[in-house]
């Protein structure tokens, strides 16, 4: 599930494996393909959060729908991935969009998909090969068969429906401020949904962005969902983006199975009949 700088850097020229970087702003959507341009790891290709990684959005789906799983499995293809590819994903904010694609790849049937521990500031801090030189891409979409694992997800109907069944459990990724609804600056409404847990995605990681050891996250994971089986448990967060890295930390701790609430807040909100939260808990 995580590769190395080093398990990387011996790679680069294996076209076993496909890199892809995630870079990515909120705010400035264009900023991650700017930094992109001036530089990233040799041989990767872009992947925008916002048209790869994200569908159309229609006012009340959220900020970041999934897209058609056939419509990502073409970008994968166009980039050379196969079902015996190796996929290495990258940002440079510890996982927080590179989650979104390996949870993608894995949505659509790819196994083989990993993020590099510690990202692009740790490649760079490393002094590692860098380029400007952009990667060719395929002549024509080779066919990459699809096999959607629509268990995986989560709707807001789903939730609705389980916010009274306490063998459930949701956990909100995002900062513990916006959980509580202190302060909300990319939605409409602020708080969380009812009973919903909070960790905040950066929980997991150490100071330079690698990842904490396995063993930590599993005994934090299961004090948090308590009896509850991983399975059971679904993960949101502002729009289905930063949700996908605590998924993540989750397999990576050995819990694996818990579901993608894609739609998030952004979604929830768009609804207002459906129940709001405030406070820490």
């Amino acid at each position: 599930m995580l590769v190395s700088t080093a398990q990387l850097a011996s790679h680069l020229n294996d076209p076993a494996w496909v890199i892809f970087d995630c870079r990515h702003d909120l705010i400035d959507h264009g900023k991650g393909e700017r930094l992109y341009r001036e530089s990233h790891v040799p041989g990767a290709h872009f992947c925008s959060v916002e048209t790869a990684l994200a569908g159309v959005k229609n006012g009340k789906n959220g900020r970041h729908p999934l897209p058609p799983p056939q419509a990502f499995g073409e970008f994968l293809a166009s980039r050379g991935v196969t079902r015996a590819t190796t996929i290495v994903a990258y940002d440079d904010v510890g996982g927080l969009y590179a989650a979104r694609l390996w949870w993608m790849a894995r949505w659509i049937g790819l196994t083989q998909v990993a993020l590099l521990d510690g990202g692009w500031p740790k490649w760079i801090a490393e002094g590692l090969a860098v380029t400007a030189e952009l990667p060719v891409l395929k002549a024509a979409v080779v066919s990459l068969p699809v096999r959607v694992e629509p268990a995986s997800v989560w709707s807001a109907a789903d939730v609705l429906r389980q916010l009274e069944d306490r063998s459930f459990g949701l956990i909100d990724a995002r900062a513990a401020e916006r959980y509580r609804g202190e302060v909300e600056p990319m939605d409409p409404v602020a708080g969380h949904i009812p009973g919903a847990f909070n960790r905040f995605y950066k929980t997991n990681l150490k100071a330079d962005l690698t990842f904490r050891p396995s063993a930590e996250l599993k005994q934090e994971f299961t004090a948090l969902i308590g009896e509850r089986a991983p399975e059971r448990m679904g993960h949101q967060c502002g729009s289905g983006i930063t949700a996908c890295a605590n998924i993540f930390a989750m397999e990576y701790a050995g819990l694996p199975g818990s579901k993608l609430y894609a739609g998030s807040w952004s979604e929830w909100v768009a609804d207002p009949s459906r129940p709001v939260v405030t406070g820490a808990s």
